[in-house]
């Protein structure tokens, strides 16, 4: 089965300015959820300005307790993998996540981009489309799936705010 979470988004702050907030947003202590996250690799193209990032986040396990009665789900942290591509030049940062944890029953995967806005060139548009596949589970596989959406929903929406909260206050580049 599956779920599908889309998110399309205007923020009205300059590309700069929302992708430098983007890579500094977490940990931060209006979202408790993320506990760290770690640039394990990080290059630069010199002939054409490409940045290349791999991230790993430690997050805290969110799934409620009366799912982790179930032994596959009983682990205190999930690690997410997330790459990105950052083209000052274009003006433009595309990102791809996926979970670490529990491989062998879920998958998800995430993929963003962070676009100069075709409306304003000092605003900045977001594009996510993430989706999650439980399987093996037996009859619990709904019930997460309907869970993780839940929660994918929220923290896209809490990213977005977190987002502009952190833009207004940005004052130098990651």
């Amino acid at each position: 089965m599956g779920v599908t979470v889309d998110v399309h988004q205007v923020f009205q702050y300059p590309f700069e300015q929302v992708v430098a907030c983007f890579l500094r947003k977490y940990p931060n202590p209006m979202d408790k959820n993320v506990i760290s996250v770690k640039t394990v690799e990080e290059k630069k193209d010199e002939s054409t300005g490409l940045i290349y990032r791999k991230r790993i986040a430690i997050c805290q396990n969110v799934v409620p307790e009366i799912l982790r009665k179930v032994s596959i789900l009983k682990v205190p942290d999930i690690q997410l993998e997330e790459e990105s591509w950052l083209s000052l030049q274009k003006r433009n940062m595309a990102i791809r996540s996926h979970c670490l944890t529990w491989t062998q029953y879920a998958s998800m995967r995430e993929e963003s981009v962070f676009r100069e806005s075709v409306e304003n060139p000092n605003w900045t548009e977001f594009i996510q489309t993430g989706r999650i596949s439980i399987t093996g589970a037996g009859f619990l596989n709904c019930i997460l799936e309907t869970f993780a959406s839940t929660f994918l929903r929220q923290g896209a929406q809490k990213g977005s705010c977190h987002c502009v909260y952190f833009s207004s206050r940005l004052t130098s580049w990651p």
